[in-house]
């Protein structure tokens, strides 16, 4: 499993890709809108920073409006992925892009159809939003088990990026359906890191230590 962050902060990209955890980035703009500084300077550093795809959104809602920003955002960097949202001028916009081979997220994916239509107009990655499902009263996790069985029977190339991550639960029954991407909030991230059990027994050890150090003042390791 491919693990991005759903994120426009630098410290906590930074953070986490020095763990060597993080495969790639999403952003959008409302996670930019809730940074500090240039949009654009923002985003020039988080290219730098992560090797890996990084998802650079459009807000243009026409053809023409969304391949001119494709354009400018791809001069970032080669790891640059373009995302569109999933409306029918996105789709002529995705057709074209992948023609001029230029990666593509195609966003704000609500159903299994959305999926499948994103997927044959060319898109490299689609983003079904499971937690804003799940705050409608719909499971989110069933559409991410539809789209993964869809895609394997057709053998679309199209990978599944699980989005609007809430918990670390989340992710491991992403893991489990098989989706190849989970992309999560900084917070979600870090809470997978941690469990008391590991903590109570560090605390432990540490104390144990403590004593072996006393019995032994020259000791080192």
């Amino acid at each position: 499993m491919k693990i991005f962050l759903d994120t426009a902060n630098l410290d906590s990209i930074r953070k986490y890709n020095d763990m060597g955890i993080l495969d790639g980035i999403t952003t959008n703009p409302t996670l930019l809108s809730k940074e500090s500084g240039n949009p654009v300077d923002i985003m020039a550093e988080i290219v730098k920073i992560v090797k890996g795809p990084v998802s650079l959104e459009v807000v243009s809602t026409n053809t023409k409006g969304m391949l001119e920003e494709a354009h400018r955002l791809k001069k970032f960097g080669s790891n640059v992925v373009v995302k569109i949202p999933m409306i029918a001028e996105g789709l002529k916009a995705i057709n074209i892009l992948k023609k001029n081979n230029t990666s593509v997220n195609c966003t704000l994916i609500f159903s299994a159809n959305q999926a499948v239509l994103a997927a044959k107009a060319g898109a490299s990655f689609v983003s079904p939003f499971i937690g804003r499902l799940d705050d409608a009263g719909q499971v989110g996790m069933d559409l991410i088990r539809e789209i993964v069985q869809i895609f394997k029977n057709y053998n679309f190339k199209t990978e599944v990026l699980v989005a609007s991550v809430r918990h670390p639960l989340h992710v491991i029954e992403a893991g489990k359906i098989g989706a190849g991407i989970v992309t999560m909030p900084p917070d979600v991230l870090g809470k997978m890191i941690k469990h008391p059990l590991t903590d109570k027994g560090l605390a432990s050890f540490l104390d144990d230590w403590k004593k072996v150090k006393k019995a032994n003042p020259k000791l080192v390791i």
